[in-house]
């Protein structure tokens, strides 16, 4: 066993072993708004309920530990301290990962991952339409826990109306944990599926992808292509050429008599296939071999 103390590692490391160590940790999808009414939409794995009655809610944005700049839902409870706390199944993990994508300030995510936007009715956030549960939450506190990059800032919600889908409700009323089927945060890249186990998604930290939004109309509408297939696809910063996609077409006599049989659903159904096996690039490219 190795034993160290906090101050003899990184950020970075202390960051880390802390994420692998703490897990698997429940998601708190965030939609604030800010004094002007922009929204902004992100996700908190550093979340919990820690009250019933009042029925309490604590999730942290923290400080970026490269920069030490804060996160714009921090600043946002700030201004207007209100929250709308949507919860994450998995049939929604892809685009959540895509809006937790560092787009600049006024950038709406909810656009950029492919939500539905909702109103509240009772706070001026929105909620996530997609979501099987959505809490809709005044602020009652923020606690700072430090200056430094890395330190948290503890977002203390009252729930003041809570909106639950019909068909995640078992026989008796009660919320069934295979239909609302959520996922969990671990370290790195990984995701735990609460009745299915361990998966990857990796993190969207290093590039900007060009989200949901900038997707061609056929593809955004597709009745084969899913929310998470979407996530997928929208979490590239640039579509692969001509040139790539004719080579790897013609590489394969089964892709080329796919491409010319000009089946949108066909196409649609091998690009998902690809998606499923992690290789966003040659679903790209199928799917633009046509366009």
């Amino acid at each position: 066993m190795i034993s160290i103390e906090p101050h003899e590692l990184s950020t970075a490391k202390l960051h880390g072993y802390l994420l692998g160590a703490v897990s698997p940790r429940p998601i708190c999808f965030a939609s604030t708004v800010d004094s002007e009414g922009n929204v902004n939409l992100s996700p908190f794995s550093f979340f919990n309920v820690f009250s019933a009655r009042p029925p309490i809610l604590v999730f942290s944005p923290a400080r970026r530990g490269r920069d030490n700049t804060t996160k714009h839902t921090y600043e946002n409870v700030l201004e207007v301290p209100e929250v709308a706390i949507n919860i994450v199944s998995f049939n929604m993990v892809q685009q959540v990962s895509l809006s937790s994508t560092e787009y600049a300030k006024g950038v709406n995510e909810f656009t950029k991952a492919g939500f539905t936007e909702i109103p509240s009715e009772l706070i001026k956030p929105p909620r996530v339409a997609e979501a099987p549960v959505q809490l809709e939450c005044k602020v009652n506190d923020v606690i700072k826990l430090g200056t430094e990059g890395g330190a948290g800032n503890l977002v203390i919600c009252e729930v003041v109306k809570l909106h639950i889908k019909e068909e995640i409700l078992g026989e008796d009323g009660s919320i069934d944990p295979f239909k609302i089927d959520t996922v969990s945060r671990l370290g790195g890249n990984w995701y735990s599926r609460a009745k299915a186990g361990l998966f990857e998604v990796p993190k969207p930290l290093t590039t900007l992808g060009m989200g949901v939004d900038s997707l061609p109309e056929e593809i955004r509408r597709s009745k084969v292509l899913t929310g998470n297939d979407l996530g997928m696809l929208g979490n590239v910063e640039n579509f692969p050429n001509s040139e790539e996609i004719n080579t790897f077409i013609n590489a394969s006599e089964e892709l080329k008599k796919l491409v010319a049989s000009n089946n949108s659903e066909a196409i649609h159904k091998r690009a998902q296939q690809f998606l499923c096996d992690g290789k966003v690039g040659e679903a790209w490219k199928i799917l633009l071999a046509t366009q």
